[in-house]
């Protein structure tokens, strides 16, 4: 059962895990996520939609136990996320949204005896006032706390990872809990309105001149980005190696700041396109990287998809998706 299979990291999974002959199942209730990124080249269905999807709402504790019956393995994905501007306009929504699926998930495969369990936590949950230093150093597991995450999502994705951990260490479920740093990749959501910054700085580039190139802030603040193909490969290693061994976060050493980004863009687009900046708008913590030392321990996970090449695969995506949908 993969929770949010129908999103961004859910679909990548869902396809990998197809390919080594799983038997997937997909509760997804399609805010972000679309049954169009489960269909292979030839657009059929990679899973069995009558059978093996299930478009529920996860804050439903009897979504929960229904999608839970005869499953052996849980990467439980689904949350409320979006750019910037969505999660502080909606804090109170976005945390309790997330409270709630994350406990009923826990809840109902413990009681499922689900054999093992996958939490996907997420960087941004970091202290505000470390992420605000840009010359902090590379992020280890134990500087999450004290906790003084900057949002709501960061809180409820904090909350995540100690529920979770509350279950693997009373014996209640086997699980693995994975902190990812900024993922990005195919079947990311373009839509202006929930877009984070690739996805978003892709359309910007696409859609150019239409759309101006207009970066939030003064673009110096900076991330580990971390390729979506590269995050799959994590959540397979985790559930073999990573089980009841707390948080590992999963992220890259290089910290790419969001004007250095914008730049690759302009380059994969091959256009002359003039950068602007808004200052006005938020611009999130100033910079996070990861020391992913752990991962490398326990797992044997290390990030092979350079920067450049994801973005030349996403941008290829996008181009595509958006032609498809008459968004260019």
């Amino acid at each position: 059962m993969i929770t949010g299979g129908a999103g961004h990291i859910g679909s990548a999974l869902t396809s990998r895990l197809i390919s080594e002959g799983a038997n997937v199942a997909v509760a997804d209730n399609l805010w972000r996520g679309s049954k169009e990124y489960l269909l292979d080249d030839r657009g059929k269905p990679i899973i069995d939609f009558e059978k093996n999807f299930f478009e529920v709402d996860l804050r439903d504790y009897e979504n929960c136990e229904k999608v839970m019956k005869e499953v052996d393995t849980v990467f439980h994905l689904a949350d409320v996320v979006a750019g910037i501007t969505y999660v502080f306009n909606n804090q109170a929504f976005v945390y309790r949204a997330n409270a709630m699926i994350n406990s009923n998930v826990f809840e109902s495969a413990s009681k499922a005896k689900v054999e093992r369990l996958v939490y996907v936590g997420a960087a941004c949950a970091y202290p505000h006032f470390k992420q605000n230093d840009p010359n902090h150093p590379l992020f280890k597991e134990e500087d999450m706390y004290p906790a003084q995450p900057e949002s709501a999502y960061g809180w409820s994705k904090l909350m995540g990872e100690y529920e979770c951990d509350l279950y693997s260490k009373s014996g209640q479920m086997d699980a693995a809990i994975l902190r990812l740093h900024n993922v990005y990749g195919p079947h990311s959501d373009l839509s202006p309105e929930r877009s984070q910054v690739i996805p978003a700085t892709i359309r910007k580039a696409i859609r150019y001149p239409k759309e101006k190139f207009v970066i939030w802030g003064d673009g110096n603040q900076n991330r580990s980005f971390v390729y979506v193909e590269d995050v799959v490969e994590a959540l397979m290693l985790a559930i073999e190696k990573g089980l009841n061994k707390g948080p590992i976060q999963i992220g890259t050493d290089k910290k790419t700041t969001i004007n250095e980004l914008a730049d690759i863009v302009i380059k994969i687009s091959g256009k002359n396109i003039v950068r602007e900046h808004d200052l006005s708008k938020p611009v999130g913590d100033m910079g996070r990287a990861a020391d992913a030392t752990l991962a490398k321990v326990l797992l044997g996970w290390q990030p092979k998809v350079s920067l450049e090449e994801g973005l030349t695969r996403t941008y290829e995506w996008a181009v595509s998706h958006l032609k498809s949908h008459g968004a260019v």
